[in-house]
């Protein structure tokens, strides 16, 4: 983006752009939030130093649990507000019982491999390899796998403020 098109978008005169993007600049609260405001970010994004690297987590080092016949693998090492993804395997004839979330929260169940049975009060859905369903994860509601291959699928689950 050029310094006159973010001087039009956050009413920040151009000069003064030009002089924070210089580093010569000291910039009023009110200049850095019109800035972040202009280009949709947070202030703190905008003031934070770029992200220089991946992070690499191994495998030895990724929350599993075992819950009964079922391995549950919590796939966000970082805690993000309102947000878990899990990985779940489940074995042949296994059936897995989720906890009811928040009011308000949805979530959503991708099958990788195998066949997934949902029950989510009261009713039944199937699914195959690619299938999605979204449901209200503030439901009661389990995982069953009716076939003889275990099935592998990835829950997402995102609640409300």
């Amino acid at each position: 983006m050029t310094q006159d098109a973010l001087a039009r978008l956050s009413g920040v005169p151009r000069s003064t752009i030009s002089n924070v993007e210089s580093g010569e600049g000291n910039p009023t609260l009110h200049v850095v939030s019109a800035l972040a405001e202009a280009l949709r970010l947070s202030i703190d994004e905008l003031l934070s130093p770029p992200w220089t690297g991946s992070e690499v987590f191994r495998a030895a080092d990724i929350p599993v649990k075992r819950r009964g016949a079922a391995v549950v693998q919590k796939l966000l090492p970082h805690t993000i507000p309102g947000m878990e993804i899990d990985r779940i395997t489940l074995p042949r004839g296994a059936r897995l019982t989720g906890s009811p979330h928040r009011a308000g929260t949805h979530e959503y169940l991708y099958c990788e491999c195998g066949q997934l049975v949902l029950h989510v009060a009261g009713e039944s859905t199937t699914l195959g390899p690619g299938d999605l369903v979204a449901f209200p994860g503030d439901q009661r509601h389990s995982y069953r796998n009716p076939i003889h291959a275990t099935a592998v699928g990835f829950s997402v689950v995102t609640m409300t403020g």
